[in-house]
């Protein structure tokens, strides 16, 4: 890592909240109580479409069954997420692998066994799911999660191939897990160390040269090592979700993405098209003022992330950092840096990085009944601070909306990361705030990376994806096939004064968001330029924004993208509100010109 920096004392997580160890019998008696649930739901097989005729009995059959319905879940989320959790600081260990896939084959199972509800729903005509609604109050409480089952409605499919996915979804898992241990197990030569993963991504941003070069180098030959493997992870997902989405009759590879986002393809299109259109002002005109700072005619790869001075980088002990996150909490509303403060106070943390452990950082709901964990893997820099506090924002805003029950708390990714990014802008603010004059270039370089980073990369990602899904279509792609569509997108994002040096090629290989959720990463900058838009209306008006703003979190996944951001007076549908984010970013640029 860049500094010296203790990482032993560093907070680890205790699951004893879910349970004790994998042998805990209370895991198999939630196994066996959702089970029992189910059969309870599965007993309705048929009820739906007999009542349809009558409103009434049609609203309180709908009300028992989505109340069992998410007392399954949250059974199954619960020992699912246990796995999970344990499983992601011990890719190491083949024993908590084979734990959590077995579970995830049980739970599937179970589920499985009680497809019919979601069908016999989507079976029902509008004008009768309207008519239960308006017979009942109760079950009126569940329209936003009707609305997102009957989404999906036009790409059903027959109950047996239905099961028969369900059925071989852990199989297909297996590839994620393959590519998972493929990169836990990394290990990179750098210089005369041996880094992991985390470590060496870190060393990225390392203030010597020679050093975030022998990273680089490092990484690339530690992928191309294991390339093969991850292009087959990638190759064939690719092709499974290409053969479900022909027999789902998805028009192109992201639109499952969308619809299970609740927006529409011609926004994420109008997004796409305000930042690349943005890509000389903003990205490309950044990194020729970057190489001018740096006294450099290009910048390598390995330095677009290099900081502007040549000194150790100021790192940031953990009790500093939770005082930034909490102090950035509380200036925009106690009740959020409560929440916040509860995780610091629990065991409800992981952030300390070991080996097994695999890289990158998340807060997991678990389920409505249960409390968030936070995954990161923390090394001081200023960037974890600002993933700290991106993570926390996720935690609190699942937290706010817990009350809703699991099934109304499930946010669409475009809003599920509002809250994260917004924590990230409050400690930036703070960090603006307390630095010197000769520390301001340096925290205004990291403020426009970190947003090149989230909007610019991400959609640059997002197109890499469409390019890479649309090759697929022709046949399984070579290693050098995936690294030559890589090279050509993030060429066209970075602009010609970044170069992109020999064994860049194979970076696109730990990027786990291309296996893991195909098309997530536009969410990234979709919730980056929402949030510019709302921090401009906390500026307006700080008082009035902080109930609205609590209510948006606390509304869950119970309006739509549009719906929540109505009440500031904001509409994503329009191009013209990309633009203006895009807007915001190229004036920091003009601000940074101004001080090189």
């Amino acid at each position: 890592m860049n500094a010296p920096f203790k990482t032993d004392s560093l907070p680890e997580w205790r699951l004893d909240d879910l349970y004790a160890d994998r042998s805990d019998p209370r895991i198999e008696a939630d196994l066996k109580q959702a089970a029992q649930v189910n059969r309870q739901l599965c007993g309705l097989e048929g009820e739906l479409l007999a009542a349809r005729g009558d409103a009434g009995k049609l609203a309180a059959l709908l009300d028992q069954g989505i109340g069992l319905y998410e007392q399954v879940t949250e059974l199954l989320y619960g020992a699912g997420a246990y796995a999970s959790l344990a499983a992601s600081v011990a890719r190491d260990d083949p024993a908590w692998a084979k734990f959590e896939a077995d579970l995830r084959t049980r739970a599937s199972q179970i589920a499985a066994e009680s497809l019919f509800f979601t069908l016999e729903i989507n079976q029902l005509e509008d004008a009768e799911i309207e008519a239960a609604l308006a017979a009942s109050e109760s079950v009126a409480r569940w329209r936003p999660w009707i609305r997102r089952v009957r989404l999906s409605r036009p790409h059903e499919l027959s109950p047996e191939l239905e099961r028969l996915l369900i059925d071989r979804g852990p199989a297909v898992a297996n590839w994620s897990r393959l590519f998972d241990e493929t990169l836990a197990t990394l290990t990179a030569q750098v210089g005369d160390d041996y880094l992991t993963l985390s470590e060496t991504l870190n060393r990225l941003s390392d203030p010597d040269q020679t050093r975030r070069q022998e990273a680089a180098e490092g990484l690339a030959e530690a992928l191309a090592q294991r390339e093969n493997i991850l292009a087959l992870c990638l190759n064939t997902l690719a092709f499974e979700k290409q053969v479900e989405d022909r027999w789902r009759s998805y028009p192109d590879p992201a639109a499952s993405r969308h619809l299970a986002n609740e927006v529409d393809a011609d926004a994420v299109e109008a997004l796409e098209a305000a930042v690349v259109e943005s890509y000389e002002a903003v990205s490309h005109r950044y990194y020729r003022l970057k190489a001018k700072a740096m006294g450099l005619p290009v910048l390598n790869h390995w330095d677009r992330n290099a900081p502007l001075v040549t000194s150790q980088p100021k790192t940031y002990g953990w009790d500093e950092a939770r005082e930034m996150v909490l102090g950035s909490f509380q200036a925009l509303a106690p009740k959020f840096a409560d929440t916040a403060q509860t995780f610091f106070a629990q065991p409800w943390i992981d952030a300390r990085p070991r080996p097994g452990k695999q890289s990158g950082a998340y807060s997991h709901p678990v389920a409505a009944n249960r409390h968030p964990y936070v995954f990161m893997n923390y090394m001081g820099e200023r960037r974890d601070v600002l993933t700290l506090a991106h993570e926390l924002g996720h935690a609190v805003h699942q937290t706010l909306c817990a009350p809703l029950g699991t099934l109304l708390a499930d946010t669409p990714l475009t809003l599920a990361e509002t809250a994260s990014i917004f924590g990230e802008g409050l400690v930036f603010e703070q960090l603006l705030a307390k630095a010197s004059p000769a520390e301001k270039r340096s925290l205004l370089a990291g403020k426009i990376e970190d947003g090149l980073n989230t909007v610019v990369r991400q959609i640059a990602f997002h197109r890499f994806e469409r390019r890479f899904h649309d090759a697929r279509q022709e046949g399984e792609l070579a290693p050098e096939e995936i690294g030559g569509l890589w090279l050509e997108v993030m060429g066209e994002s970075l602009g010609p004064a970044v170069v992109l040096n020999e064994g860049y090629e194979h970076y696109w290989a730990y990027v786990s968001h291309f296996v893991h959720a195909p098309f997530y990463v536009y969410a990234y900058a979709f919730g980056d330029l929402l949030v510019r838009a709302l921090m401009e209306k906390r500026r307006e008006d700080p008082e009035g924004f902080a109930p609205l703003y609590e209510e948006l979190l606390a509304a869950g996944g119970t309006k739509t993208y549009v719906e929540a951001l109505a009440p500031f007076g904001l509409n994503p549908r329009e191009k013209a509100f990309w633009a203006a984010g895009m807007k915001q970013m190229e004036r920091l640029v003009d601000e940074f010109e101004a001080l090189v």
